[in-house]
C-alpha cells in the first residue's frame, strides 16, 4: 500500500511538476536568452548568418534546449491536470487542450531554426543561390520562427489565464500565484498578438510579469506542493 499511496500522493506530483518546469524555465532562457539573442542580429541577414556558421554547435544546442523545453511541458500539464481537477474537470481537461496545442506548435515551429542550418550548410543543391540569397533565406526562417514563437504563446496565454482561475478557486493554492498568473495570461496575449497586429507595440517588458509568475508557481510547487487535507477535500466532492 505505501508504494501505491506515495505514487497518487499529490506533494509527489507537485513536487515533480516543479522541478520539471524549473528545467522547462531554464532551458527555454538559455535558448533565447545565450543563444538566439546572441547569434541573431536584427536587419543584419549577413551578420547573422556568419555568427551561425561559427557557431554551429551553440545554433544546435539552442534548438535542443528548446525541444527538451517542450519534452518536459508533457508531464507537466498531466500533473497539472491531475492536480487542478478537483478544481473542476472540464477546466482542467481545456487547459490541458490549450496546453497541448501550444507545445505541438512550438515543436514545429523548430523547423525553422534548423531550415536557418540548411540555408547556411554545404549542400551542392545551394549552389544555385548567391550567398546573400541563402543568408537572407536563413535570417527569414529564424523571423518567421519568432512570429510561430508568438503564435503558440497565445495558446499559453489560455492556459495561464485558466490556471490563474483554477488557482485562485483552489483553496490549496495561493490566491496571489492565481491572480499573477492571470496577469501573465493576459500579458502572453498581448505580446503575441501586439506582434502580429502592431509589432512595434510588442516588447520583452510585456513578458516580465510572466516569468514573475511562472518562478514563482515553480516554487511553490517544489516547496510547498498543495494544501493536501484541502485537495482530498475538493477531490471527494469533485
Amino acid at each position: 500500500m505505501k508504494p501505491k499511496n506515495f505514487e497518487t500522493n499529490p506533494q509527489f506530483y507537485a513536487r515533480i511538476a516543479g522541478l520539471l518546469y524549473l528545467v522547462i524555465i531554464l532551458t527555454g532562457l538559455f535558448a533565447e536568452a545565450f543563444v538566439r539573442n546572441k547569434l541573431f542580429v536584427s536587419g543584419d541577414a549577413e551578420a547573422t548568418a556568419n555568427n551561425i556558421i561559427h557557431a554551429d554547435f551553440l545554433w544546435r544546442l539552442g534548438i535542443s534546449a528548446d525541444l527538451i523545453m517542450q519534452i518536459c511541458d508533457l508531464p507537466v500539464m498531466i500533473i497539472l491536470y491531475y492536480l487542478f481537477k478537483p478544481v473542476s474537470r472540464k477546466l482542467a481537461l481545456l487547459n490541458l487542450s490549450f496546453n497541448l496545442i501550444q507545445t505541438a506548435v512550438l515543436v514545429a515551429n523548430k523547423l525553422n531554426l534548423l531550415a536557418a542550418l540548411f540555408f547556411l550548410g554545404n549542400g551542392e543543391y545551394l549552389k544555385s543561390f548567391s550567398p546573400d540569397q541563402l543568408h537572407t533565406l536563413a535570417y527569414l526562417s529564424i523571423k518567421l520562427h519568432g512570429y510561430g514563437f508568438g503564435v503558440g504563446l497565445i495558446f499559453f496565454g489560455f492556459v495561464c489565464l485558466i490556471e490563474g482561475y483554477l488557482i485562485y478557486k483552489s483553496g490549496y493554492f495561493p490566491k496571489v500565484l492565481g491572480v499573477l498568473m492571470t496577469i501573465a495570461g493576459f500579458c502572453y496575449l498581448a505580446n503575441s498578438f501586439a506582434s502580429i497586429l502592431a509589432p512595434e507595440l510588442s516588447s520583452f517588458a510585456l513578458l516580465f510579469p510572466c516569468i514573475i509568475a511562472e518562478f514563482g508557481l515553480t516554487l511553490y510547487l517544489i516547496f510547498k506542493g498543495v494544501n493536501l487535507s484541502i485537495w482530498k477535500e475538493k477531490l471527494a466532492i469533485s
